[in-house]
């Protein structure tokens, strides 16, 4: 093995030990209620809380939606949030696509991501009248 590709095999070993690693990501769990409303247009905000190392942080959340909305919900959804190493890997702004029907109580499951790599897997029951074919945003923030 000649020097240059000495150097390029340590240079990549110490850039796979410094770079961040699945195997350092950790996990919270997430609770978070969400009110939605709309007519076309339609937004949503709530709050919540993700638990990480035993230590409550509050979230908040809201977003926009767009496409066919018609009605109103609330939707309490729990679950985990992986591949975080701090509290603040949580914040940022996921984006779905989605479409449902809630009339009274309904069931509903979902799994985003955001700029950062945090992955929320949640969970939960829906209340209301809502009707949606849309696409939407959701932007937590730590409180």
């Amino acid at each position: 093995m000649n020097i240059s590709s000495a150097i390029r095999v340590a240079l990549l070993a110490l850039a796979l030990c410094a770079g961040p690693s699945a195997a350092r990501a950790d996990e919270g769990l997430v609770t978070l209620i969400i009110f939605k409303a709309g007519w076309i247009f339609g937004g949503s905000a709530g709050s919540g809380v993700l638990t990480f190392h035993g230590r409550p942080y509050g979230l908040s959340a809201g977003g926009l939606d767009y496409g066919l909305v018609f009605g109103g919900s609330q939707t309490t959804l729990q679950g985990r949030v992986r591949n975080i190493g701090q509290p603040s890997d949580i914040a940022g702004v996921y984006g779905a696509a989605g479409a449902g029907v809630a009339f009274g109580a309904g069931v509903r499951g979902i799994v985003l991501t955001n700029q950062k790599g945090a992955i929320l897997e949640l969970s939960g029951k829906q209340l209301g009248l809502m009707a949606n074919a849309d696409l939407s945003g959701l932007a937590i923030t730590l409180k």
